[in-house]
């Protein structure tokens, strides 16, 4: 047993953490490591931006419109690996026109979008300069002299409405990016809570981190102690199980012939009562027959009478001759065969108590774990060893743990992490202030339209209230001329800033949408990942830049992609770096070194157990003498038939009352009255014999008891031999297995025990697998940070807020142009004129 105990062992330790293949895998009892010690981290990286999300959807379906392509993988990864020199015959390869002219395709609509505003910004200043110096040569509406014109209050109203409208969604444009502006604002003063939150969240993350590992390694001590728990009581354990096989064939035998030395007890019992019952109804059957025949021959006396020679007497007379036959029992028990020879023999097999045999064999079979008790002291002797043995693997496990670097660079990374914590604390102060400065910025653009939308709403305001149709045009009213002015300098006001505004849209827009479509977009759906894990992409020399970067092996299958999925699920570093090629943790668990010394000191188990005798040859002799014993021989069809007839041929209440009928179709006389009496006569014989025969508990119980007797006696002896020889052979075969095939069953359980004992081992190290894949160091707070960094900073805060910013203020300064043209329209209407002319319907030239 030492050989396969050292082949277990030697294949246990030979496993590696990540491929453990034992010969047969038993269902050993469960440990309970317990659970691996852990914080839950306090960061939600998800950021909600609440009603304002409403705005950035907008934007959002905006960009998609002006770019609707894909991330461009392949473009970036050209462009990334493409070699651009500085003399100009680089840039004039065809490889490079051609990554030029498909990223040029990719912008197609951002460079169109930012011409336009370059147009814009170009053109308004130039029309306004333009515009200035017409109306200084009285062209262009300079010229104070206004033509009447039938349609003159339409169009007022038209001109009035399509500014008031344009003025609307300037005011829409301007809140939007009012509201962008504030939402940066208040998300950058907030960001330092969430800032904190993620350090607070690595420190937790590198301080548990040492605590986890030692309770894993402490735990060994539990698989230890159950191992030896086990070699300590191999006797009993190792005992049950032997037992337990063994019992598939002993067992069955045993109640084999236990249930047959019952039966004997039962045909004892059951042949016991067939004689007493069959006596009991014989005795009353007797007397019954007795007194109907007495009745009979007087009955038969009295038809020998003279009178029933008469011709009227004589054909009842023959009737009631001819059913005198019908008088007698129906049921004779006299008849049946005795069972004195069967019970005689079935007495003499009970003077051996089988029963007391086969308990002999069942306590026998039951001394089996203190037969493997006594016979297993060598191994008893082996525990001290194997225990020093264990408690040497577990003082290397430690050591090997205090070896590991893990003390080194967690302490690293806690200096380093506590560094950048203090840069962060010491210049948020300044990105506030920066960021107030943009704030402020930002708050006076919007400032300026709506310094412009002031002048348009008071011009609309003035003018309309002002306005007099009656009045002429040199005849205005001041509050009307005001706002005429009104809307001029808001035109001024418009020409002055609008291309300054364009310019912030221009910038902000170029930048904010690129940065959605080429960074937030693909890092939500994690395309930018599969690009910067494109081999040589980084490093021309490496092909995963990551491994290469980690553990100077760029052909370990590492990808930023598989890192930041593993960590965004919550699992172990260990697994999320393969940090296996650092240092293997399969060496905690490498105890192959003991393994010889183990074996020397482990004996063969060798158990004997043919002291166990389960039935001697009395007891089979008893079976084979009750086989023979002649119950088969028993008639049984003939007790059945009897037990099942009636107790008179005929029912003697309807012959005493058919006796009297006939008796009263007889002349009056003697004749008449003897055939009454002997119908009274066969009454009292019913009431007082037949009726206790059927109804009284004496006879019904003797009955009973004689047919479920027989019943029984009828089972029992069918194939009676068959059924002894069966359990005799039962009994025999389980013998032969514990004589001759108990080393097997001895083998084979002890090999089936010593991979329990491994199985406690082999559940160790599955639990230290999992535990390191899913709970230590635990590497959520990583994938917090790049989503913090990335998907919440740069995306949800900054990005999204910029394009809703552009968005609002872009919007507004497009809208500028209409509000020009209807606001130089309108105060035409408003202003007070130096000349008129009332009857002119010509076309205005202004």
């Amino acid at each position: 047993m030492a050989v396969e105990l050292c082949l277990l062992l030697l294949l246990f330790c030979g496993s590696t953490i990540s491929e453990v293949q034992p010969i047969y895998k038993p269902p050993p009892g469960t440990l309970d490591f317990g659970f691996v010690p852990a914080k839950t981290y306090d960061t939600g990286a998800y950021h909600e931006p609440g009603p304002i999300g409403i705005l950035f959807k907008i934007v959002h379906a905006f960009l998609y419109l002006v770019q609707p392509n894909s991330f461009p993988q392949d473009l970036i990864r050209k462009l990334a690996q493409q070699k651009f020199g500085n003399t100009q015959g680089d840039y004039q390869k065809p490889e490079n026109v051609v990554l030029t002219l498909q990223a040029i395709y990719y912008e197609i609509g951002f460079i169109v979008s930012a011409a336009l505003g370059l147009l814009f910004i170009l053109l308004l200043p130039l029309v306004g300069l333009c515009f200035c110096m017409c109306r200084c040569c009285d062209n262009c509406g300079g010229e104070m002299h206004q033509r009447q014109k039938k349609n003159a209050d339409c169009q007022r109203s038209c001109f009035a409405t399509f500014l008031f409208v344009a003025s609307l969604i300037i005011s829409v444009g301007v809140l939007c990016a009012y509201a962008a502006n504030q939402h940066l604002t208040n998300q950058v003063r907030g960001a330092k809570k969430l800032v904190n939150s993620n350090f607070k969240d690595l420190k937790v993350f590198l301080n548990d981190t040492p605590a986890q590992i030692d309770y894993l390694v402490s735990q060994y001590n539990t698989t230890k102690d159950k191992a030896l728990s086990d070699l300590n009581n191999v006797g009993p354990l190792l005992g049950s199980r032997v037992q337990e096989q063994l019992g598939k064939e002993v067992r069955p035998a045993l109640d084999a012939a236990l249930t047959m030395a019952g039966a004997i007890r039962e045909t004892k019992e059951a042949l016991e009562n067939v004689s007493v019952s069959v006596e009991v109804l014989q005795e009353g059957t007797e007397r019954l027959h007795s007194n109907l025949t007495e009745v009979k021959t007087h009955l038969s006396n009295t038809l020998n009478d003279s009178a029933c020679s008469a011709a009227q007497a004589a054909s009842t007379c023959n009737i009631i001759r001819n059913s005198l036959s019908q008088l007698n029992i129906n049921a004779n028990f006299s008849g049946l065969p005795g069972v004195s020879s069967q019970l005689a023999k079935v007495n003499d097999v009970l003077k051996i108590d089988l029963s007391s045999l086969v308990q002999k064999g069942y306590a026998a079979f039951n001394d089996t774990p203190d037969l493997v008790v006594n016979q297993t002291r060598n191994i008893l002797s082996a525990v001290p060893y194997i225990k020093n043995v264990l408690e040497s693997i577990g003082s290397n496990i430690t050591t090997f743990t205090k070896a590991l670097p893990v003390q080194k660079i967690l302490a690293d990374l806690t200096i380093y992490l506590t560094q950048s914590e203090a840069y962060v604390q010491d210049y948020f102060p300044l990105v506030e202030q920066y960021d107030f400065y943009r704030w402020l910025g930002c708050l006076i653009l919007c400032c300026v339209l709506v310094l412009i939308l002031v002048f348009f709403y008071l011009g609309l305001l003035c003018g309309t209230c002002g306005y007099d149709k009656h009045a002429s045009p040199t005849t205005r009213g001041c509050i009307s001329n005001t706002g005429g002015n009104f809307l001029m300098a808001g035109v001024g006001f418009s020409f002055l800033f609008s291309w300054v505004l364009m310019i912030v849209v221009v910038l902000t827009f170029v930048t904010g949408g690129n940065v959605e479509k080429l960074v937030c977009e693909p890092f939500e759906d994690k395309t930018l990942f599969k690009v910067l894990d494109t081999p040589y992409l980084l490093n021309q020399h490496w092909k995963n830049y990551l491994s290469g970067l980690l553990f100077k092996n760029p052909n370990i299958n590492l990808t930023f992609e598989k890192v930041y999925s593993d960590c965004k699920e919550n699992k172990g570093i260990y697994t999320s770096l393969h940090l296996e090629h650092l240092f293997n943790i399969n060496e905690f668990l490498n105890v192959s070194m003991y393994t010889e010394d183990v074996a020397l000191k482990i004996e063969h188990i060798q158990i004997n157990l043919s002291k166990i005798i389960l039935l001697d040859e009395i007891g089979k002799e008893n079976l084979l003498n009750f086989s023979s014993s002649g119950i088969e021989g028993i008639n049984f069809a003939a007790y059945l038939t009897e037990i099942n007839k009636s107790v008179t041929k005929v029912d003697l209440l309807s012959f005493a009352n058919d006796l009297e009928a006939r008796a009263d179709q007889l002349p009056k006389g003697a004749l008449e009255n003897a055939l009454k009496g002997h119908a009274n006569n066969i009454r009292v014989i019913h009431n007082q014999q037949v009726v206790p025969l059927e109804q009284a508990m004496k006879y019904v119980k003797a009955r009973s008891t004689l047919n479920q007797s027989i019943r029984l006696l009828k089972r029992t002896s069918s194939e009676l031999m068959v059924k002894v020889k069966n359990v005799i052979s039962a009994v025999n075969a389980a013998q032969l297995l514990i004589n001759n095939n108990a080393s097997f069953v001895i083998v084979q359980e002890t090999k089936k025990y010593m991979d329990t004992i491994v199985g406690y081992f082999e559940q160790y190290i599955e639990w230290v697998k999992e535990s390191i894949a899913m709970e230590v160091a635990a590497c959520k707070p990583i994938a917090n940070v790049i989503d913090t960094a990335v998907d919440i900073f740069l995306c949800s805060y900054i990005t999204d807020s910029v394009n809703a910013f552009w968005f609002g203020l872009g919007g507004s300064s497009i809208f500028l142009i209409p509000a020009i043209i209807f606001a130089v329209k309108l105060s035409k209407y408003y202003r007070r004129m130096d000349t008129e002319d009332v009857y002119d319907d010509s076309v205005e030239q202004w």
